[in-house]
């Protein structure tokens, strides 16, 4: 829920008409090891395990892909098959047709506790301009890179937003093209909360950005790639049938959240986690306890958004309504596959969903990390 304080560090409406990056208009709309906690908040946890409203039974029908280590960033390609980024081994590999074949390397890669080669995104205009994108942790900072992809082999990258923050810990790293043609880019603060209301620091913020690398036009800030500000550690972002932007966040101590992003929105880290209340944050619609959820990717399918979760050990479904409101929050898989890294909505109507028991934190099974078929009837 939205506190209605919303704060806005720039002069721009959440309802705003940009120039998008694709060339056309239209209207915009922890990885923590040792954290406490029950699902409260502003669901109600003696029911939060039922059914909510669009439940649907969902199963693992196959896997797709295992031996994987720490799989992180993850996106189809026209053809159906699909680009998987590994976090530690730095290696982006192609899965097509039950069999898994590396296609590159970035060798600037320098894997850190929760660093490393994270999201992977794939161009709208794939068919025409065959590139391919992702946030990566260097020596020096996180990065986002470009890469030509000729079905075969990667090419050289092309560094084309530099200067974000760096870690141990905290390093964003999600990935997401919006219907506007444009690359939302998840950031964290590197464990640094001061990051985060920094508005001459790309830590703790969601960006939006050109496919060159340029702030997107219609930005709060035109000069600026910052969208929203005060985030913690977004490692979640997908848009719904609305279009509207969704985002998953790791809390600290008390909650993990989902917000509903909107333009110039300050989401209160480090002042407020959770349903604050304070006045000039934007409250989040959805919190859970670390011991339910540690969300660290969300996708919008069949009429819900879906969470993975890494300590959790679960898949959230949180039915959309069509005015924006919620549902209630459904877990599935409870324990069943260990840690769940990230999900995403596949061209046939399933779900992909990686786990996540090979980073250090997890117990792997004899064919970990795997990629999960889901379906949803």
């Amino acid at each position: 829920m939205m506190s209605g304080r919303a704060h806005a560090f720039g002069a721009v409406s959440a309802l705003l008409l940009v120039t998008a990056c694709g060339g056309t208009e239209r209207q915009s709309d922890g990885d923590r090891p040792d954290d406490p906690g029950t699902v409260t908040g502003t669901f109600d946890p003696t029911t939060i395990a039922s059914p909510g409203d669009g439940s649907n039974s969902v199963r693992v029908e196959d896997t797709v892909a295992t031996d994987l280590e720490a799989p992180w960033g993850l996106a189809f390609l026209p053809d159906g098959s699909a680009l998987v980024t590994e976090r530690d081994r730095a290696t982006i590999s192609l899965v097509d047709g039950g069999s898994t074949r590396e296609v590159g390397r970035i060798v600037e890669t320098s894997p850190t506790s929760e660093g490393g080669l994270l999201g992977l995104a794939v161009s709208p205009e794939f068919e025409t301009d065959a590139t391919i994108f992702v946030y990566v942790t260097t020596t020096d900072d996180n990065r986002v890179l470009s890469m030509t992809y000729d079905g075969s082999t990667l090419g050289a990258p092309t560094p084309i937003l530099t200067g974000i923050p760096n870690g141990e810990i905290h390093d964003g790293g999600r990935l997401a093209f919006g219907p506007d043609g444009c690359l939302y880019v998840s950031t964290g603060e590197t464990g640094d909360g001061d990051l985060a209301q920094d508005d001459d620091s790309l830590g703790g913020k969601i960006l939006r950005i050109t496919m060159t690398g340029e702030p997107a036009p219609g930005n709060p800030d035109e000069s600026s790639p910052i969208w929203t500000k005060g985030h913690r550690n977004v490692q979640g972002l997908a848009f719904d049938d609305a279009d509207r932007l969704w985002a998953s966040e790791f809390g600290s101590d008390v909650w993990d959240e989902l917000n509903r992003i909107e333009p110039g929105n300050n989401y209160g880290w480090p002042a407020a986690e959770g349903d604050s209340n304070l006045e000039g944050f934007v409250d989040p619609l959805v919190q859970w306890s670390p011991d339910q959820a540690s969300p660290s990717s969300v996708a919008f399918a069949d009429g819900s958004l879906w969470v993975a979760s890494l300590r959790g050990e679960r898949l959230w479904q949180v039915p959309v309504r069509s005015d924006g409101t919620l549902g209630q929050p459904e877990p599935h898989f409870v324990g069943a596959y260990g840690r769940l890294r990230t999900v995403v909505a596949a061209p046939d109507g399933t779900l992909w969903l990686t786990t996540s028991n090979r980073d250090g934190r997890g117990t792997p099974g004899p064919e970990d990390d795997r990629i999960l078929e889901v379906v949803i009837d």
